[in-house]
């Protein structure tokens, strides 16, 4: 391991406690409880649902876009006209842009109701609160290594063979992913995992440790620098600063790597045989990330009542989590 790296393992443990844990909040409950709200749509008890998604977006300063999104949809599909834009105004304030507001299909009529001029009057300035609480240089510093990654990572792309995308990706790629690594974990200890709540994007962060993670079954059995982060990130989770999809995701690819075959793993990359169904939702629900059934159910509700529940995984899993027979 590096001198430096030594070095910054000793920052990261030193830092973590003081400056991080006096943040507000535990988001362990308010992860319990918008599973507990899926499951509760999941099985068509929208009223419920829509009560505990009340609960926690007011009980909370910093909520997850998404949850917002669903909060709204849900009421207006109520026929809560009211409440479903004080959601709106909540989701303008957590991020959610006006213009893609309007290409919701489902929240189409929202946009003919008088309340929605008054809510176009107040969204320049509800957007302005959430891009006050977003660190800028914090962004541009992600984004710039997100880029950088991204990069990077498509020189693996005119490797043909594996062998040959294997030698690429550990004897190019691995060194630059290293001092990727060594400055998340800086950014981690100064910060925060700089996620939706720190830089307002989702994916930044969790593509670069993805991308380390997935780099050769060889190098994976021998890095000593995901195993580190993974309670840190744990951690995260619990301040609210990472989802447990991007959590899952990340960690899926350590998994589906190391595996290099059949393996119990969240169902995100892989499918699941039906013969694992309970460990792969046991790791799911052990982050609170919704058990493979309930987000199955999730579809259908959507199909039903043209809600957009926006899933995550969608960009990996099309439609429903297939269980394999065995």
């Amino acid at each position: 391991m590096y001198r430096s790296f030594s070095f910054i393992i000793f920052l990261f443990f030193s830092v973590i406690p003081t400056a991080l844990e006096a943040q507000q909040g535990n988001y362990t409950l308010y992860h319990s409880k918008i599973t507990e709200a899926e499951k509760l749509i999941a099985n068509e008890n929208y009223d419920k649902a829509l009560e505990i998604y009340d609960t926690v977006l007011n009980e909370y300063d910093f909520v997850f876009l998404r949850d917002t999104k669903i909060a709204t949809q849900l009421a207006f599909y109520l026929g809560k006209e009211d409440l479903s834009f004080e959601f709106l105004r909540r989701g303008a304030s957590a991020g959610w842009e006006i213009n893609k507001i309007r290409k919701n299909a489902f929240l189409k009529k929202m946009v003919e109701l008088p309340q929605w001029k008054v809510f176009e009057k107040e969204y320049p300035e509800l957007h302005a609160g959430y891009e006050s609480t977003i660190n800028p240089e914090l962004r541009s510093r992600v984004r710039k290594m997100f880029s950088k990654d991204q990069k990077k990572a498509l020189g693996a792309l005119f490797r043909i063979g594996s062998n040959s995308q294997d030698n690429y990706a550990e004897n190019k790629f691995a060194p630059q992913s290293e001092q990727q690594l060594r400055e998340l974990i800086q950014i981690m200890s100064e910060y925060g995992y700089p996620g939706e709540k720190l830089v307002g994007n989702d994916y930044w962060a969790s593509t670069i440790l993805s991308h380390h993670n997935s780099i050769s079954q060889a190098y994976a059995r021998k890095d000593t620098i995901y195993p580190f982060l993974k309670p840190a990130l744990t951690k995260a989770l619990e301040r609210g600063e990472v989802s447990p999809f991007e959590l899952a995701l990340i960690d899926e690819w350590h998994k589906s790597t190391l595996a290099q075959g059949p393996y119990v793993g969240y169902g995100i990359l892989n499918p699941p045989s039906q013969s694992n169904l309970k460990n792969t939702n046991e790791l799911r629900t052990g982050i609170f990330l919704r058990a493979v059934e309930t987000r199955n159910a999730l579809i259908d509700i959507q199909d039903k009542t043209q809600m957009n529940f926006y899933m995550p995984g969608d960009g990996w899993i099309d439609g429903k989590i297939e269980v394999i027979e065995n």
